[in-house]
């Protein structure tokens, strides 16, 4: 799929799951010591990009898809970006 979203992110839905961690964090860092909540973000994103999501995704994708190394080379993997050639 390299339409609408997939064009510019490979995984729109976990990037989109990321921005609502960081919105939360947001409303709270207005509230007191909310700043201290940054790590609930900061690790969802991590576990998004590294440990689940992104790369377990990415692996078996690789594995049982020969032209799915093509749209990585042409295509952000988490961020969106505009696409490559």
């Amino acid at each position: 799929m390299d339409r609408g979203l997939w064009r510019y992110t490979r995984h729109p839905n976990y990037f989109g799951d990321a921005t609502v961690w960081w919105g939360f964090y947001l409303i709270a860092a207005g509230a007191g010591d909310g700043w201290l909540t940054v790590y609930s973000p900061l690790l969802m994103t991590f576990l998004l990009m590294q440990v689940s999501g992104v790369s377990l995704l990415e692996r078996t994708l690789k594995r049982t898809k020969p032209q799915y190394e093509d749209y990585t080379r042409r295509t952000s993997a988490f961020f969106p970006w505009f696409p490559g050639r």
